[in-house]
Order: structure tokens, then C-alpha cells, then sequence
């Protein structure tokens, strides 16, 4: 192996490295779901059919224009223009036109289309906006898991420990007659019982991870970690403020609301469109058609000058031709292609008035339907704010609760941190047996889990308050 090679193989493997040793913060796992989450996606491509709506719209005010042409044969029996005698033959014709139409007046329709098209791209953008805080909120959900899952399974592992300098030191006095062999193996099957869980608590870290790695659309589950810290319970400065005033804010800021309002204001446009279905609607139109044939068509007779018992029949697009009662006689050959199209262009323009009358109340029934949606929207931005003040006050009542609770299992831990070493003491000295001191132990265990549980809870119940009073819940402190 040469050098060059060696020093590439160096220079990958630290690539390598450096990628596997990549942990996500809960920033960084954020802004890659919102940028990848399939559901957030589909609310981007209805931002851009709102944009297209618009479009739709702004064309209203401009012309349309339409070309049109066509070129036909037609085979049968017809009487020659050349010889005035019947015979089966076969002509061709050319038609071509423009035709270009703008709506003078519809009852002011399409600036309310507009109007409309306008709140609707606003309804978009509102609810992308609530999909982007459902899926940060489900992405810090996930994130605090894993966190819990890896603390967790830390307590376990520390816990062990003693349990297996208990359990060699145990051994010890066995063998010096101090202790019964019951205590021992007492202490070996907790041992054996703390291994299992903490192949449980492996297992859920990586289930936990793989969750998280799914929701963000990463595929190498196994270099994939977060940042791992111990954070602090910190930002509840935010229950300082009372419910009501959670409340204004959140119906401020909050998406929902804003979705329910630009609801009833499109529902409102929709009366005022189908109330212009009563006006007369005025249009102007301009039209340019012009023709080509292949063969000859008499489209008149004159006398001839030099000849008065002769006719002279006038044919169209060519020159002249003579028509006796038995013979017509060509003096002229049809005219080019495009000499024909200038010889019979022309064009037609106007405008056009629509009164309606009686559409067999179309229309009446329309604005009744309107006007019945306009009311469905008023009960639904209604339902929207009170949804929205059950939500604060559940979510404000969840993150006191979970407070009181952290507190309250703080308290517990403490109280059986000192019950276990109490116990601890008394095993030493021969005072308790290995059962006893094992629940002790375990209740310890337990005490000290519930914590990490209540702890986790109320971070995650205090974002959703931050959520709801228009902070940023992307930041966990530590």
C-alpha cells in the first residue's frame, strides 16, 4: 500500500467516525422534520395550489384567445365549377380564425374570486403553520423519551453496581460464616433480576431512538443519537402568568383560530359571488376568420360586354370563367394559397349583454347554500375557541399537576434514598436479612424512576404552555 492510499483510507475513516459520532440536538431534530415530514409536504403543496387559485383568478381580468383552424375534403357527387356539369370529385376547403373575449362586468364575480383566492392562500399558510407546531411538538415528545429511556437506564446501571459490590462483599461474609448462604443467593437473584431489567431499559433506548430516527426520515437507526444531558427543570416562569391570559394570547397566535376565521370570511365571499349570479353580466368579443378553397365556386353572373348572349360567371377565388347553357369554359386559374387567405379574411366585433331572468332559482338556492355555510363557519370559529380554552386549561392544569408531582416524588426518593441506606446498614451489621434489604432496594429503584418520569412529563406539559403563549419550545435548558 502506498502512501497516498494510506492516508486516504485515514482521511475516510475519520469521515466515517466523525459521521457515527454525530448527536442530534432537539433543534437540529426539529428543523430536519419540518424540512422532511411528509405531512408537512402535503401542507406545502396546498400552499402552492392556493397560488395557483390566484392565478386562476388574476386571469379573469385579461382577454381570452382562441385560434382556430380546419381543413376539409369532401368526396361525392357536385357539380364541377368548370364544366357546370354533375360529377363525382373531390374539393378541399380551409378555414382559420382568432377569436378574442373580455368580461366587461359579471357583477363584480371575479374581483371577489380574487378576494377570495387571496384568504384562501392565507388559510394555507395557517395551516401549514399548525402542522409545523403538531409535529415540533410530537418531535420534543419523542426527543424527551429517548432522554427518559437513557436516564433511566443509567439509574439502573448505577444501581447495579452496588448491587454487585453488595453482592461480592455478601459473598465474603458467607465464606467467614457472618452471614447465611440464603442472603447470598437472596442478593444474586435481585442481581440477576436488575440485569434483566436493564437489558429491557437497553431496549427501549434503542426503540425510543429508532422512533425518533423514523419521524425525522433517517434510515441509519444505528448511528443515529441525540445529545444526552441532564436538564434541569427550568421555564416555569410561564405558569406565572394566569390561564385567562394564556388564553388571549394563544387565540392571538394560536393557528386554529386562524384557520376558523379565514374560514367564515371565504364562506362570506361565496354569498356575495352567488348573490352577483342576480346581476347582468357584459361581454365583448372580437373575432378575425378567413378562408381557402382548392377548387372554384360560382358565386354570381354577369353579362359579358362583347357578348350579350353570353354570361359571365363570377367563381370564387379564381379568375373569371364563361357559362354558356351547355359549357363553362375556365379563363382564369385558382388563386395561390395565401393570396386567397388576404382576398377573403374579415372580421367580426360587438358586445353581448346576459340578463338573467329565471334559472328555476339556481341562483336563490345557491345564496341560501351560501349563506348556510356562513353560519356552519360562525358555530365552527365558535367551537374553535372553545376547544382552544379547554386545551389551555387542561394543558395549564397538566403542568401544575406534573409540577406537584415531581415535587412529590422527589420527596418520595429522598425518603427511600435514606430508607435504603438505613437498610443497607442494618444488612451490613447482620440486623436485616438480604430479602428485606432487596425491597428496600427496589423501592429506592422505583423512587427514583418516578422522578425521571415526573420530571420529563412536566418539561414536555410546560412546552405545550410555551406553545400555546407563542414561545419558542425548541429550548431545552440545562
Amino acid at each position: 500500500m502506498n502512501k497516498f492510499s494510506f492516508l486516504a483510507i485515514l482521511f475516510f475513516t475519520g469521515l466515517l467516525a466523525n459521521a457515527q459520532e454525530k448527536e442530534w440536538t432537539l433543534q437540529e431534530c426539529v428543523n430536519r422534520a419540518l424540512e422532511n415530514n411528509i405531512s408537512i409536504k402535503q401542507s406545502q403543496l396546498d400552499l402552492e395550489a392556493a397560488d395557483v387559485e390566484r392565478l386562476d383568478a388574476l386571469g379573469n381580468f385579461i382577454p381570452s384567445v382562441n385560434a382556430s383552424a380546419s381543413n376539409s375534403w369532401n368526396t361525392g357527387l357536385t357539380t364541377n365549377v368548370t364544366t357546370g356539369v354533375l360529377q363525382t370529385q373531390t374539393t378541399r376547403n380551409f378555414s382559420a380564425g382568432v377569436t378574442a373575449g373580455l368580461t366587461l362586468f359579471d357583477g363584480l364575480r371575479n374581483f371577489k374570486q380574487l378576494q377570495r383566492a387571496r384568504i384562501s392562500r392565507l388559510a394555507a399558510e395557517y395551516s401549514l403553520e399548525q402542522m409545523e407546531n403538531d409535529i415540533t411538538l410530537f418531535v420534543v415528545d419523542s426527543y424527551l423519551q429517548v432522554l427518559f429511556n437513557k436516564q433511566n437506564l443509567e439509574v439502573l446501571r448505577s444501581q447495579n453496581l452496588v448491587t454487585q459490590e453488595q453482592m461480592e462483599r455478601t459473598q465474603e461474609l458467607v465464606d467467614a460464616g457472618s452471614l447465611p448462604e440464603g442472603d447470598l443467593l437472596e442478593i444474586m437473584a435481585s442481581n440477576a433480576d436488575e440485569r434483566q431489567r436493564i437489558i429491557i431499559a437497553k431496549n427501549n433506548v434503542k426503540i425510543s431512538l429508532i422512533n425518533l430516527a423514523q419521524i425525522l426520515l433517517i434510515k441509519d437507526y444505528d448511528s443515529f443519537d441525540i445529545v444526552e444531558r441532564d436538564y434541569d427543570i427550568l421555564g416555569a416562569e410561564v405558569l406565572e402568568n394566569s390561564v385567562s391570559s394564556i388564553i388571549e394570547k394563544a387565540k392571538a397566535e394560536r393557528a386554529e383560530i386562524k384557520i376558523a376565521e379565514t374560514n367564515r370570511e371565504l364562506a362570506e365571499i361565496d354569498v356575495e359571488m352567488a348573490r352577483a349570479a342576480y346581476l347582468p353580466s357584459l361581454g365583448a368579443f372580437f373575432n378575425y376568420n378567413t378562408r381557402e378553397s382548392g377548387a372554384g365556386r360560382i358565386i354570381g353572373f354577369e353579362t359579358d360586354p362583347d357578348e350579350p348572349t353570353r354570361q359571365i360567371g363570377v367563381v370564387e377565388n379564381t379568375n373569371e370563367i364563361v357559362v354558356t347553357p351547355n359549357t363553362v369554359s375556365t379563363l382564369g386559374n385558382p388563386l395561390p394559397f395565401f393570396e386567397q387567405l388576404q382576398r377573403n379574411d374579415g372580421v367580426s366585433y360587438g358586445v353581448q349583454l346576459n340578463i338573467p331572468i329565471f334559472n328555476g332559482w339556481a341562483t336563490r338556492n345557491q345564496v341560501k347554500r351560501s349563506e348556510i355555510n356562513v353560519q356552519r363557519a360562525e358555530y365552527q370559529l365558535e367551537q374553535a375557541a372553545l376547544d382552544l380554552e379547554a386545551d389551555v386549561y387542561q394543558a395549564y392544569v397538566d403542568a401544575e399537576g406534573a409540577y406537584e408531582a415531581y415535587e412529590a416524588a422527589i420527596v418520595a426518593a429522598n425518603a427511600q434514598e435514606l430508607a435504603y441506606e438505613y437498610a443497607n446498614q442494618r444488612f451490613e451489621v447482620g440486623l436485616t436479612n438480604a430479602f428485606d434489604f432487596s425491597q428496600a432496594k427496589v423501592r429506592y429503584e422505583n423512587a427514583q424512576r418516578e422522578v425521571l418520569r415526573a420530571k420529563f412529563d412536566y418539561i414536555f406539559n410546560i412546552k405545550v404552555i410555551e406553545l400555546y403563549f407563542g414561545m419558542p419550545v425548541t429550548e431545552l435548558k440545562f
